[in-house]
């Protein structure tokens, strides 16, 4: 938070797209926001699409069981590395609703990310056209004088809070919306 809210102040930017990729830079980014409250919107940089092996999804939590069926003898260890090399297979973040996946999906909820950032993946090409359409958005709030202390109001707060009890999302979610609250009060 500190790092963008000292960079933007001294360029004096007239507004702010932030694009984080995991935990705790999404709510480091609305902090900023929400601090220096000039326009600005996250375009989260999303979450990594599936790996495949035999015709079977994996995801990190593959990598993790293959551990333990490796110890318990059910795989040897070749079959193990090519697991893990396939659980993650290219850019973005865990794909769980683990901490980054649930901030992400608070802060659309919020009303600090454009529609769909959430569940769009990294290397998705729609992921391009929301960053493209980041720039109309920030250039219309702005027109509008549309800040972020206006958008992140407590309805806003409690509007995110449901939707991470919805998604059965991070518990480190209430550690991260109390401070991004703090940063606009």
């Amino acid at each position: 938070a500190d790092s963008i809210e000292t960079l933007v102040a001294a360029q004096w930017y007239d507004a702010c797209i932030t694009i984080p990729g995991c935990d705790k830079n999404m709510p480091g980014c609305l902090m900023a926001l929400g601090r220096l409250n000039r326009p600005g919107l996250m375009v989260y940089g999303g979450t990594i699409k599936p790996g495949h092996l035999d015709g079977e999804k994996l995801d990190i939590v593959s990598a993790f069981q293959c551990y333990g069926e490796y110890l318990a003898g059910k795989i040897d260890e070749s079959r193990r590395q090519e697991i893990v090399k396939r659980s993650c297979p290219g850019a973005g973040a865990c794909g769980g609703m683990y901490t980054a996946n649930t901030m992400a999906s608070a802060i659309e909820a919020l009303g600090m990310s454009l529609p769909y950032s959430a569940s769009i993946p990294a290397e998705d090409l729609a992921k391009q056209d929301e960053c493209r359409q980041a720039g109309h958005a920030v250039r219309l709030l702005l027109e509008r004088d549309l800040k972020p202390r206006d958008i992140m109001t407590r309805d806003a707060f409690e509007n995110a809070m449901v939707v991470v009890m919805a998604l059965g999302g991070s518990t480190n979610a209430v550690l991260h919306l109390i401070a991004m609250a703090r940063a606009v009060d």
